[in-house]
């Protein structure tokens, strides 16, 4: 139907070409079978045709069609649900509507057929659409509401109005639905709490928003699966008594309360928020994944939290939080669960990065043993936990939130120096995901001007560098790499501006990106100091080195930086790099046993002339487009695929001289 030659085709079917008449008779007939498996696939075959095609033959397709869709409603249970409710979004949103109304009437329906657990998928992609009838709308958002509704009915203290979520009573089918088992109260709760997080931050979400209703409801959920709120109603306890202690529910009602951060409420409402979320982060009986949620919860609330009138500091509410919360943090480090430790320093790292200027912030957690708790465990025996204390221990040393006074023991005692630290990870750590960390830290604090760096930059460099290139770890090297690209930015940069390439190009950027958005040529004089520097610190030994490592991303990003280099000092060639010289020679020679895997010389001091020299004999390029090829281009290229049929054939001993 969708052919070149055919042009526009009729919506009518009986003028479609006799082959097409023959499949849609074929679904029909699929369409009224009593075989579950059957019917799943043709409604199948119609949501991905109406999902990709858009001409005017769909319409009269759905015309012919919906009736044996609709038909479909009947039956009990409904067939192939999951199946019929992507066949009817995926019509809502192709061309159907706009000539079919009763499109709307179906999904209405449907709405009404389905249990409330089906139902939830139909509705929330029904309030996902652009253009939707409002009673419609009313009726989705209804149905996400009632189990929420019915939970808030259960554990009522008293008789509340009726309608507590924005006019959504307590359905029955929802509230059997709830108390039948703990796995159908279960799965209907987690994809209720799901769905409405996910339309939260949306655009067309139901306005007005019942923001503090949902707020009380996810609250309400939360105290129910701890046990912590004791319902006066028989539903009320036989509910609780299916939610208590359920992990699954107590995740996804988290991630509900950490979505609904992003919307105002009234303040009693967030003092409760607070109070479930402290209640959580406190509990003996949290596991490991509910406290990571519950770190992420929080993380969010505090984040998004008014901050005081006149300043960008936190207001006085959530500052009284942060204090009961850091006593409860320092618990959580030194947990004998390593899933709970590096949970808290991901919260720890992720809270400093966004409030580390922030006086309340900063006080309170100088105050506590949080600092110093982080960098004890950088000797943790996990290495998950030891990665993340590098990423929690750079964070609180960017911004001087990690010096702690002098030991008590030895007053006269100088601390030991976060640098000195991170660099015997780099060296000494037996795992990778420690030095990976060590490295993403080296290349902000020099990105950032950190002040331990600032000391002596080309001495740090020259450290890191030595110590990634003889990594083993592919994801360090190519850090180092990404590190010298830094340096060498900050070097050939304007002053005071940072590294180019790394301001200009995200992280996700192809491999060339770089090399096709290059910076203006240094002048002269910046070159060949920047030249003299970046001999000194041995960054051609690594990057050449790189440039033929066994594994691609390495090998490309040295590409990338030395045609960054080359790019800056294309107008500035001298006779001085003519290439003729023995040491360029050398280098060339070497640059070549490197290339056939023998690795083991080294480069030693290069003069800039000779650095220059070589880098405008390579063909970088060429390398670069190579690298750019999928890792398996060799075997699937024709001649590999020949000699494939060749082999094949000479085992079985058929055929052998047609094959040729």
């Amino acid at each position: 139907m969708r052919g070149p030659a055919r042009g526009r085709c009729s919506p009518q079917a009986c003028d479609w070409p006799a082959c097409a008449q023959k499949i849609v008779c074929h679904i029909e007939d699929s369409l009224c079978s009593i075989a579950t498996p059957q019917v799943t696939q043709a409604l199948n075959v119609l949501t991905t045709v109406f999902g990709h095609c858009r001409g005017l033959w769909t319409q009269g397709l759905w015309v012919r069609l919906s009736p044996l869709v609709a038909r479909l409603l009947e039956k009990d249970p409904v067939p192939a649900s999951h199946s019929l409710v992507d066949l009817l979004l995926s019509v809502a949103r192709s061309s159907v509507p706009s000539s079919d109304r009763g499109l709307w009437e179906t999904l209405a329906q449907t709405l009404s057929h389905l249990s409330p657990t089906q139902a939830g998928p139909l509705a929330l992609g029904i309030l996902k659409l652009q253009d939707c009838p409002q009673a419609l709308r009313t009726q989705a958002f209804g149905i996400l509401l009632q189990p929420l509704a019915c939970v808030l009915e259960a554990a009522a203290q008293a008789p509340g109005p009726p309608g507590l979520l924005g006019g959504a009573a307590g359905d029955p089918m929802t509230a059997d639905t709830l108390l039948c088992s703990k796995s159908a109260c279960v799965g209907l709760l987690c994809c209720a709490l799901t769905h409405l997080g996910l339309l939260q931050p949306l655009p067309q979400r139901p306005s007005p928003w019942p923001q503090a209703p949902l707020l009380g409801a996810a609250v309400t959920v939360l105290r129910l699966c701890s046990g912590s709120v004791a319902p006066t109603s028989d539903v009320g306890g036989r509910l609780c008594a299916i939610l208590v202690g359920c992990g699954r529910v107590q995740r996804a009602a988290l991630d509900f309360l950490g979505a609904l951060s992003q919307g105002a409420g009234p303040q009693e409402s967030v003092t409760q928020v607070f109070s479930v979320l402290l209640e959580y982060l406190m509990s003996p009986e949290s596991s490991s994944m509910v406290l990571k949620k519950a770190f992420q919860a929080t993380l969010r609330w505090l984040l998004s939290s008014p901050k005081t009138p006149g300043c960008c500091d936190l207001d006085p509410r959530t500052q009284l939080f942060l204090r009961e919360l850091l006593p409860v943090l320092q618990k959580r480090l030194c947990s004998p669960c390593w899933e709970v430790r590096d949970s808290g320093l991901e919260f720890l790292t992720q809270m400093t990065r966004h409030c580390g200027g922030q006086a309340g912030f900063r006080q309170a957690l100088l105050a506590s043993e949080v600092p110093e708790l982080t960098k004890q465990l950088l000797q943790d025996p996990e290495s998950y936990v030891r990665a993340s204390a590098v990423t929690a221990t750079g964070q609180l040393s960017s911004w001087a939130l990690l010096a702690a006074p002098a030991s008590p023991e030895r007053p006269g005692a100088q601390q030991k120096s976060l640098l000195v630290e991170l660099l015997h990870v780099l060296c000494a750590d037996s795992e990778g995901f420690p030095r990976r960390a060590v490295m993403q830290v080296f290349t902000e604090w020099l990105r950032d001007g950190h002040a331990d760096v600032a000391e002596d930059p080309e001495r740090f460099v020259a450290r890191v560098l030595q110590a990634a290139s003889r990594d083993p770890d592919w994801e360090v090297r190519a850090q180092g790499l990404e590190l010298a690209l830094v340096f060498l930015g900050q070097l050939l940069g304007p002053r005071g501006s940072h590294c180019p390439c790394a301001v200009a190009l995200p992280e996700t950027a192809p491999p060339g990106t770089l090399a096709q958005a290059l910076p203006e040529a240094a002048p002269p004089g910046t070159l060949a100091q920047a030249l003299q520097v970046l001999c000194r610190v041995q960054l051609f030994e690594f990057a050449f080195r790189a440039l033929f490592d066994c594994d691609r991303p390495v090998a490309q990003k040295s590409c990338d930086l030395l045609l960054f280099l080359r790019a800056k000092a294309a107008p500035c060639g001298s006779p001085q790099e003519a290439g003729d010289s023995p040491n360029v020679a050398s280098v060339e020679a070497t640059l070549q046993r490197w290339q056939a895997g023998e690795q083991g010389q080294p480069l030693g001091y290069l003069e800039p002339g000779a650095v220059m020299a070589v880098l405008r004999s390579i063909d970088l390029e060429g390398l670069r487009d190579t690298l750019a090829e999928s890792s398996d281009h060799v075997e699937k290229s024709p001649q590999s695929l020949l000699q494939d049929m060749l082999a094949a054939v000479g085992v079985l001993g058929e055929n052998e001289a047609d094959c040729y």
